[in-house]
């Protein structure tokens, strides 16, 4: 799977990153090769899907057995390996931290990426969520059915989200940062919760720029504990890789995954794939995402030829 992390630890966006050279990636999906000694559950030539914290983008790959999933009979690997993260990410920001109801509202970013797919699957599980989702008006057309009301991610959403729900949403689902920081904040009804999870708003041209990541930065609203607390409103960060990886959360996010698939198998939730790229059209597939030109998610496929250059 081809993440917007993943563009983010190319320029230097994050914190602590291995030393180069380094296989960027943290989730794949394929088939088990070998055991450790004492993993039980899984045998040679299951298919699984699995997070890795790095080294995903590689033809064979290893990680500790609580990272990995079986995939269900009727998925595909390129489903499976746009499964964990996204599907993860968007039911944890949802029921465990904001605890998602009946009738709430959510307001999402990026509403075509992967992970504004998943959550615009996941809140339709729940009788009346209305969706409000903000995208690039080009993705309109493909992505209108998916949420209640579409929003350009270039004109004042603001103002439209008010227009048409007064005293604003229960949920921000922010994975742009920056200034939509303080905008998020200003949406929410009295007891909402807003949920930072990304910062693609810091990635970029194609080089790291430290005065446009500082400048996004400065465009967060200074956020006033009192304020919060006179105004009800509850805020948030999520990673789901420092969940795994860093905080060792793997038997929660295995509860969550075993919800996941139960919902796929009854066929509620199912992943978007935009595209397959092979291994060497990476820079080719970390544009499209860096263009926001993606509708769910890209996915690298080892087994894939490069497509032709067209003369």
């Amino acid at each position: 799977g081809l993440n917007f992390i993943d563009l983010m630890v190319r320029q230097g966006n994050i914190d602590n990153p291995p030393k180069t050279p380094l296989v960027p990636g943290f989730e794949c999906s394929g088939i088990v090769e070998a055991l450790g000694d004492s993993v039980k559950g899984f045998e040679i030539g299951d298919r699984v899907m699995a997070f890795v914290n790095y080294n995903a983008w590689a033809e064979v790959v290893c990680t500790p057995v609580e990272f990995v999933y079986k995939i269900p009979d009727d998925m595909s690997f390129s489903e499976a390996a746009a499964f964990p993260m996204n599907f993860v990410t968007a039911y944890m920001m949802l029921f465990e931290v904001a605890n998602l109801r009946e009738g709430m509202s959510v307001l999402v970013h990026s509403a075509g990426g992967g992970v504004g797919q998943a959550v615009a699957q996941l809140c339709s599980t729940i009788p009346n969520v209305t969706v409000f989702g903000t995208a690039s008006s080009f993705k309109h057309e493909a992505i209108k059915d998916s949420v209640t009301h579409l929003l350009d991610r270039n004109a004042d959403y603001v103002q439209e989200v008010k227009r048409i729900s007064t005293d604003g949403v229960d949920i921000v689902l922010d994975c742009l940062c920056g200034e939509n920081t303080g905008k998020g904040l200003s949406l929410l009804k009295p007891l909402g919760t807003y949920i930072l999870y990304g910062s693609s708003n810091m990635v970029t041209g194609e080089t790291k720029s430290f005065f446009s990541f500082a400048k996004s930065w400065w465009q967060v609203e200074k956020v006033n504990p009192i304020k919060l607390y006179e105004e009800n409103k509850v805020i948030a960060g999520f990673s789901l890789l420092n969940l795994l990886f860093k905080q060792n959360r793997s038997g929660l996010i295995k509860v969550v995954m075993d919800k996941l698939l139960n919902l796929y198998n009854s066929k509620k939730i199912k992943p978007v794939v935009d595209s397959l790229w092979a291994l060497e059209e990476v820079k080719e597939a970390m544009q499209r995402i860096h263009d926001r030109g993606n509708i769910g998610k890209l996915i690298l496929d080892v087994e894939k030829a490069p497509t032709p250059l067209v003369s």
